[in-house]
């Protein structure tokens, strides 16, 4: 493994910090982007972990989740709460994601593509709690910005339950039943879209 390998495919990493996602930080006008997502849920997960529904390899699930968006360096974000055309999006992340991780040698480019492909199918019990945090940041930042990216992208109460509610409950039922009582509050505060 060579230094210009690793040093070729960070620098390509940095392009992560230009995806803009659709939430703002708290308190800044601007909206966050892919890299700081990553860096953001990467600790909430470590700070987590002992909530899983079952028990997790902590350091794997920060590992998952700092490699899980990495695809969106060629494909851009695209709003947790979309609907429709994720297999097509999917097909496109792994193509971006073989590119990049392409980039350095064998087996660490190997061992991150076998990891973002983990987070994918949420088979493992790592794959499963990584899902719950990665939908539940947003709804977080949401929650604590009056709603700020429900409201400008016409986001439905019953939108963001239907797509958030399974992977929290299977991957972190505290932090569901946490969140669950706050979206009814939300709701009632007039926090969503049409």
């Amino acid at each position: 493994m060579t230094v210009d390998q690793i040093v070729g495919f960070i620098l390509e990493l940095d392009k992560l910090k230009g995806v803009t996602r659709k939430v703002r930080p708290l308190g800044l006008e601007r909206y966050e982007n892919s890299a700081e997502h990553s860096w953001q849920i990467a600790l909430l997960a470590a700070s987590l972990a002992h909530h899983a529904a079952a028990p997790v390899e902590a350091d794997r699930v920060v590992r998952m989740l700092l490699v899980h968006d990495i695809g969106e360096i060629d494909t851009g974000d695209t709003m947790v709460f979309v609907e429709g055309g994720w297999e097509e999006r999917k097909a496109a992340e792994l193509a971006a994601v073989k590119r990049i991780f392409g980039l350095l040698p064998e087996p660490q480019g190997a061992a991150f593509l076998a990891l973002w492909q983990e987070f994918e199918r949420g088979e493992t019990p790592e794959a499963r709690f990584a899902q719950a945090v990665d939908r539940a940041m947003p709804v977080l930042l949401n929650l604590a910005n009056q709603g700020q990216s429900w409201r400008e992208n016409g986001i439905s109460h019953e939108r963001v339950v239907r797509r958030i509610e399974a992977p929290i409950k299977q991957g972190c039922p505290s932090l569901w039943s946490y969140l669950e009582g706050r979206l009814e509050e939300a709701r009632r505060q007039g926090w969503f879209g049409a």
